[in-house]
């Protein structure tokens, strides 16, 4: 199972390649594209998925009757640095890029690595653009770190400036002019043909398993993404439909037209039911509607465990992880909960609670914000990790298998309202 992860990690150094590589998946198995801009005629038994931005994909399996939707989200984007449109800086016989941050990185893990560079080119086609996918590969840019002869505080908690300190290093050279042709060849396309670029950098080194653990960049969120696209794919009929949601840019707060707290999610719910004749009972179905907000969690730090809440510490190798919040950062309250644990023995998967100490602001997720949305019952969960927002992150060797299994028998259920409560059957 962590072999097929560490390939779907590879494949997706920026979420238009995860967007892609997850459609090409889907159209593996027979699933159908769906545009936006089009009629939809959806026919019962078949699969479709439909994509917004080319960075977020929403994929189903449509029935004539069903219940409602039993929906996971994760999201492809990762913490990085997004290289500017005028990307070209020179000096001290150097050429550099020019990058801002993308999202709240550990910004020392980022240097003296070999980096790739991937997203998108928009290039002139006729009186239109077209969008092309790029990935330059490992080792074509490097972050350096100051000797140590040079910055004697270096090891005293030094504080990096991102726009000094954290440019990349793209060769030898004070000319300028570098950059682009680059692209176009890569692309083999002319220069002047290339518009505008959405391309940032990545940690190309390859995912490895080691002593009962994994180690490999990207982990959040795409260990989520995996697990949920492959018990998608695996899980058998229900009376509800089923639903794969993958979102972009949860790590900037998802509030664009393609994250989490967009349209998307709504309106293709919407339109499914419109197409399949049940347009009128849409709140009917989101009311028998469950969703899985699925994003990593933090593990006890094995030289740090005073930071962890004494009693929801979660660990490496314990299974699928609940996260709370009295803040509502989580969705997850006491319905949604224990019907998750109840998922989770079916499956037999092991289950684990996770809460920030009191005095320690969390982050927040997908489910809260997709919630301002499609308003559901819903639960976080996610898998733990070490290192969360480095360009090289650890977690359990056993993890991804329980989440798959998970996620595989959530699938295949229907949710039940009952006179005092929920059912998944």
């Amino acid at each position: 199972m962590n072999r097929k992860l560490f390939d779907y990690i590879a494949a997706s150094p920026s979420p238009y390649h995860a967007v892609a590589h997850s459609a090409e998946t889907l159209r593996a198995a027979g699933f159908l594209p769906l545009s936006e801009g089009e009629d939809w005629d959806l026919t019962p038994g078949q699969g479709y998925y439909v994509t917004r931005n080319g960075s977020s994909l929403i994929a189903f399996r449509a029935r004539r009757d069903f219940s409602g939707f039993l929906m996971t989200a994760s999201h492809c984007d990762s913490p990085t640095f997004k290289i500017k449109e005028n990307a070209e800086l020179t000096g001290s016989g150097c050429r550099r890029l020019a990058v801002e941050k993308y999202g709240g990185m550990l910004m020392s893990t980022w240097m003296d690595r070999p980096l790739g560079i991937a997203g998108r080119v928009l290039l002139r086609k006729g009186s239109g653009i077209e969008s092309r996918l790029l990935d330059l590969g490992g080792a074509c840019a490097v972050i350096p770190n100051v000797a140590i002869h040079m910055n004697r505080k270096a090891n005293d908690g030094y504080s990096w400036n991102p726009a000094v300190d954290l440019l990349p290093l793209w060769g030898s050279g004070e000319e300028k002019g570098f950059f682009r042709p680059t692209l176009a060849m890569a692309l083999a396309c002319r220069e002047e043909d290339i518009l505008a670029t959405d391309l940032a950098l990545y940690n190309p080194q390859e995912g490895v398993e080691w002593n009962g653990l994994l180690s490999a960049p990207r982990l959040d969120d795409l260990q989520c993404a995996f697990s949920g696209l492959t018990a998608f794919l695996a899980a058998g009929e229900s009376g509800a439909i089923p639903v794969y949601c993958l979102f972009d840019n949860e790590e900037v707060g998802s509030q664009t037209k393609q994250g989490a707290a967009s349209t998307f999610l709504r309106d293709t719910l919407e339109r499914v039911c419109e197409t399949l004749g049940q347009g009128e009972k849409y709140r009917q179905k989101v009311a028998r509607s469950f969703l899985l907000s699925c994003d990593n969690a933090h593990a006890v730090h094995p030289n740090h465990p005073e930071l962890s809440d004494p009693n929801h510490g979660v660990k490496l190798n314990g299974g699928v992880v609940i996260k709370y919040n009295a803040a509502q950062h989580y969705t997850s309250d006491g319905v949604s909960a224990a019907l998750l644990q109840l998922l989770c023995e079916e499956a037999g998967v092991p289950f684990q609670r996770y809460a920030n100490r009191a005095d320690m602001a969390g982050g927040s997720t997908l489910g809260n914000i997709a919630n301002t949305q499609v308003s559901l019952n819903t639960v976080d969960i996610g898998l733990p990790q070490l290192a969360m927002h480095s360009a090289w992150e650890t977690a359990g060797a056993e993890d991804t298998s329980s989440m798959v299994r998970a996620l595989t028998v959530f699938y295949g259920k229907s949710l039940e309202l009952t006179e005092n409560g929920l059912a998944l059957v």
